[in-house]
């Protein structure tokens, strides 16, 4: 019982310092961030976050890996038998779901990869290639099978991160044109039905 605890403990201060750490990096970004605001905005004294997180460069890393493992969860199970339609749907959704839910999680991301991928670089050449070539390949296994229209696979993936994480990524744009303080679940289910007809019939393919 006490190693369960334990661990258990170990898991809501991680995942707290994770939480403040989006708040303060978004916010200030990784220069203009400091390991005692983040504990002063998990609440915790330095010395645990520093248990946690060995350096400044650790936490921001842990960061941009949850985001991603977030993302790619919800594909993770892609295979050659399975509906295009349905299964496009479904990534979508999820995606569009994770944008509002952990938005700051998505803008850290995105001004990553806008200043040159400094901490992401090796990420992006090994795993996020290798991932994308995998996904992509099933998709074109798709289209050989004729189950939809000929597409760029690569660029089908693109334009689902983009289209999706703009929600989070330009939530500030989006909500004052639509004069709203926040998504509420009708705008959010809007959202995920409008992408999944428009790319989706790009494909060929009817929204399930």
């Amino acid at each position: 019982m006490t190693n369960k605890k334990t661990g258990r403990i170990r898991e809501q201060n991680s995942q707290k310092i994770l939480q403040a750490a989006e708040q303060e990096f978004v916010k200030h970004g990784f220069k203009g961030t400091s390991m005692q605001v983040i504990a002063d905005t998990a609440g915790l004294p330095k010395a645990n976050v520093l248990y946690y997180f060995k350096s400044k460069k650790d936490l921001y890393g842990a960061v941009l890996a949850d985001v991603i493992r977030r993302w790619n969860e919800s594909l993770d199970d892609l295979s050659e038998q399975d509906d295009p339609a349905s299964t496009l749907k479904r990534y979508i959704e999820a995606k569009v779901d994770l944008s509002i839910r952990y938005p700051n999680a998505s803008k850290i991301f995105a001004m990553e990869i806008i200043q040159g991928a400094p901490h992401l670089r090796d990420h992006l050449r090994t795993e996020m290639r290798q991932w994308v070539r995998e996904k992509s390949l099933i998709i074109e296994s798709w289209i050989a099978q004729g189950k939809m229209q000929p597409i760029d696979a690569q660029h089908l993936i693109f334009m689902i991160w983009s289209s999706t994480q703009h929600y989070a990524d330009f939530d500030t744009q989006v909500l004052t044109v639509t004069n709203k303080q926040e998504y509420d679940p009708a705008d959010v289910d809007q959202i995920k039905a409008f992408l999944c007809q428009v790319i989706l019939a790009g494909c060929g393919l009817s929204t399930p």
